[in-house]
């Protein structure tokens, strides 16, 4: 085989085995295990099927080493990428507004079609209104632009949250 095309195959091979990597661990950690074992399964294929043939011809071809290392960081790269646009799953959004406008906040998100949940906290300057705001991976940058735009000032976390069941009209906004 042609030096080139096997470094190339070795890339790709390796580009594919990781990124399915990074796509098999998002699926499990968001419970979706039988998906997960699915993906799985391709992934240590081409896995397995890469390193032998690396093996076999590393005494002959030691750059395939290389390309096998350089498939491996491109792969976690691009596997992260495809984590953040697939944006599966939920979050919860912790919001403590600065000052005393939570409730008109609560109020504008919910008519925007959030579900807010309002909580009444003791801070170091005394009473603040806590919002908890659960919502589609999906939508959260257009939540965190209106938090941003509403409450500039405001102390927002965002938690990776495995599961939500229940709550108003199916607990979430929908991303689009």
């Amino acid at each position: 085989m042609d030096p080139v095309l096997s470094y190339a195959l070795v890339f790709l091979a390796r580009v594919a085995d990781v990124s399915l990597s990074t796509l098999r661990l998002m699926l499990v950690f968001r419970g979706q295990r039988l998906l997960g074992s699915v993906v799985g399964l391709f992934e240590v294929t081409i896995y397995i099927l890469a390193l032998g043939f690396v093996v076999e011809r590393l005494h002959e071809r030691p750059l395939t080493l290389v390309f096998y290392a350089l498939g491996f960081a491109t792969g976690s790269y691009l596997g992260g990428l495809l984590e953040e646009r697939l944006a599966l799953g939920v979050e919860m959004v912790q919001v403590v507004p600065h000052g005393s406008g939570g409730r008109f906040l609560a109020d504008d998100l919910r008519r925007q079609g959030y579900g807010v949940t309002e909580l009444e906290g003791q801070g170091r300057e005394g009473q603040r209104t806590v919002l908890l705001i659960t919502v589609e991976r999906k939508a959260l940058p257009q939540l965190l632009e209106i938090l941003r735009q509403r409450e500039p000032h405001a102390f927002v976390t965002v938690l990776d949250t495995r599961r939500a069941i229940g709550g108003v009209r199916g607990f979430v906004r929908k991303g689009k």
